[in-house]
């Protein structure tokens, strides 16, 4: 997963959305638009989808109604994949928008009760910081479907957005798409890829309650390894990952071999617990050992030494195992 990222972080370096920018210029006229079908259905890639969707907001930017609106009025993007801001970051923008005004001015789209966020949540929140009761902004009209693709594609390669909040906006999204497939291939990933990111939705709660606090503590590969560890070893995983889980938080246990160390400990829990659930009973004919019988988990098993049987007793036990589970003798 980090090489996708790295790739993805070094591609879109020069492609920074127009509408998230906080600077002295506007951007250079954009490039001519790449031929897709309607909704970014074609995935022409995740850095063609990108610049697909940021020269469509750009060019309805353009033909936009700019208006003043409050900032109690506008919601977040529910698709914004971002749940971590640093303070430092939104300080410093928070100074620059007190000194020069605001650049570029925030898009929305109309909603049911107000205004929905398109691009520019830290430019809004800058303004709550400032306390602010208006911000520019301007009014655009955009589906679900592309608002889903523009956000998460937009942020999908930046060095400070984790996979699992790539992957709690990717489930958030799913229901914008007929498949999996139609969505992998709109944001230009591979299923593979989609697949991992979605794995954070199958890990056990107390983990992602953990994730939300802090999403950095697992990557999106790990969260798939743990997933499969767990599906395997059942219970018994579950218990070894609630007792190897804060190993993971104080940093003593490298996440990358949590689902390793899952598998381990479930083995050999498996084991001590096979070994002390098994009970022999020894069977004596006279003062000569005959033979046993022994009971664990998965099994019953009586052993005879056939010396010490006549055919008279042999019979008897096939008849009794013929009554019992309704078999013929054979």
């Amino acid at each position: 997963m980090s090489s996708f990222r790295d790739k993805m972080a070094a591609k879109t370096a020069e492609l920074g959305s127009a509408s998230e920018r906080q600077a002295t210029e506007r951007p250079a006229p954009a490039a001519p638009e790449p031929r897709r079908s309607s909704a970014f259905k074609t995935g022409p890639g995740m850095l063609g989808a990108l610049a697909v969707a940021q020269q469509r907001i750009q060019e309805l930017e353009n033909t936009s109604d700019k208006l003043m609106l409050p900032v109690s009025a506008i919601q977040p993007n529910p698709w914004q994949p971002r749940k971590i801001f640093s303070d430092e970051g939104l300080a410093s923008l928070a100074e620059s928008i007190r000194e020069v005004g605001l650049v570029e001015p925030v898009v929305v789209r109309r909603a049911d009760n107000g205004y929905q966020l398109i691009a520019g949540e830290r430019r809004l929140r800058a303004h709550v910081l400032l306390h602010e009761e208006e911000i520019r902004a301007s009014v655009i009209e955009c589906s679900d479907q592309d608002m889903a693709v523009l956000a998460l594609v937009e942020n999908v390669g930046r060095e400070d957005l984790t996979d699992y909040e790539i992957g709690q906006s990717l489930r958030r999204a799913e229901r914008e798409f007929p498949t999996r497939t139609r969505m992998a291939e709109a944001l230009g990933m591979s299923r593979k890829g989609l697949y991992r990111f979605l794995a954070f939705e199958k890990l056990p709660d107390f983990i992602r309650r953990d994730l939300d606090l802090n999403p950095r503590l697992l990557g999106g590969s790990a969260a798939d390894e743990i997933v499969s560890a767990l599906k395997k070893h059942g219970a018994q995983g579950l218990k070894a990952a609630r007792e190897l889980w804060p190993a993971v938080m104080a940093g003593t246990l490298d996440q990358g071999k949590l689902a390793a160390a899952i598998g381990a400990q479930s083995d050999r829990g498996e084991s001590e617990q096979s070994v002390s659930e098994r009970s022999i009973e020894k069977i004596f004919s006279g003062k000569s050992h005959a033979g046993s019988i022994t009971k664990d988990t998965n099994s019953f098993t009586v052993k005879l030494k056939t010396g010490v049987l006549s055919d008279a007793q042999e019979t008897q036990i096939r008849e009794l195992i013929s009554q019992l589970f309704n078999v013929k003798p054979g």
